[in-house]
């Protein structure tokens, strides 16, 4: 997973598809906002492109922006679509499938302990 750890610009719209484009057999991410306190990522994975299970230490909000994906969280499999959202919960092991290219943006909001 290729990925751009330097905020964007601050005060600057932007479209937030474009921000990041498919790249052929990859999974690409692009740091929209990198604090302490959390961080917001936008992700953007090929077809057939996964990316293996893990947890984190805090919840994690993901929202689609583009195409669907296939989230299993804590063995349950979640399919969503453009605009939907999950909130993986904190210690909770999860993984995604690209069944077919998708965005999403991934929101870590870093608190006390969960």
């Amino acid at each position: 997973m290729n990925n751009d750890s330097e905020e964007m610009e601050k005060a600057k719209a932007h479209i937030i598809v474009e921000i990041i484009e498919y790249v052929p057999n990859a999974v690409l991410s692009r740091t929209i906002i990198k604090k302490t306190t959390g961080n917001v990522t936008v992700s953007a994975f090929d077809a057939g492109e996964e990316i293996a299970e893990k947890s984190s230490a805090f919840d994690t909000y993901i929202q689609i922006i583009d195409g669907s994906a296939e989230i299993i969280i804590d063995g349950k499999k979640h399919k969503l679509a453009l605009g939907h959202g999950i909130i993986i919960p904190a210690h909770q092991r999860n993984s995604f499938c690209a069944k077919e290219p998708f965005k999403m943006i991934s929101t870590v909001i870093k608190s006390g302990y969960e």
